[in-house]
């Protein structure tokens, strides 16, 4: 684990909101591999492998998997709880979602994309201002729900779950031609004044507020100007996602 100390920029006296926040700004949130055709293995050496050694990013399977595993090691107590997406219309499907209850105190997330860049308190059900945003927890039958700026983000299951349980859909996630993350390959990154995500069309950049975006010719080259990332996508999926692709 201190070699992912060492890539986050941390260290083992490093509070908790410390090590979620230089997680959030240090690894991104990308779906390449389900664009690569690379089957994603929920199991803690091939995550380390991914996101340490090789210094990559993932989705919240992964991202959230492993820095569980980071937060164990660090004595900290970590349940995995599942939760069904919000995608504006309705709630996705049960282990949608893999997020982290700490010391049941804290929900940590560093595996949604845009969200809180500090751990939001489990047990109050006030405002919590962030600065990238206004949370608030809300009871919803045995569930927790959790609204970003007003909105619904995703609803939480309570009951603890095994990093195993997520495998079947996460498989769906890489493979369902319903699953948003096969629509089009994506990589996302915090920054303490905004966020950079590039897509296989376009680099959007939103800093203070103001969001700029610019074509992308070459996505291939974006995602490793930005994201140190090689991305070589397959020709099944060129074929087969090119008209999703033409249309987001």
């Amino acid at each position: 684990m201190d070699a992912y100390l060492q890539r986050i920029g941390a260290s083992r006296d490093s509070t908790l909101a410390e090590l979620h926040e230089r997680h959030l700004l240090t690894v991104p949130f990308e779906n390449l591999d389900t664009h690569m055709d690379t089957r994603i293995v929920l199991e803690i050496p091939w995550l380390h492998d991914k996101i340490v050694t090789r210094r990559r990013g993932g989705f919240c399977y992964e991202l959230n998997g492993l820095f569980a595993e980071l937060l164990r090691d660090l004595g900290h107590h970590v349940d995995l709880l599942a939760a069904r997406v919000f995608n504006g219309e309705t709630f996705g499907p049960p282990f949608d979602h893999l997020t982290l209850l700490v010391d049941g105190e804290w929900l940590c997330d560093v595996g949604f994309g845009a969200f809180s860049l500090h751990p939001l308190s489990w047990t109050s059900r006030a405002d919590q201002q962030d600065p990238f945003g206004t949370f608030r927890l809300v009871e919803h039958g045995d569930d927790v729900e959790v609204l970003m700026n007003g909105s619904p983000a995703y609803r939480v299951e309570r009951r603890p779950r095994s990093l195993a349980e997520f495998v079947p859909t996460c498989w769906w996630q890489q493979t369902a031609p319903e699953s948003g993350f096969r629509k089009a390959p994506r990589a996302t990154l915090a920054r303490l004044d905004g966020r950079i995500t590039v897509t296989d069309e376009k680099v959007v950049e939103t800093k203070n507020g103001h969001k700029t975006s610019t074509p992308v010719e070459d996505p291939a080259a974006a995602f490793l100007e930005y994201f140190a990332i090689k991305f070589e996508q397959s020709h099944f999926r060129q074929s087969n996602a090119s008209g999703v692709l033409r249309q987001l």
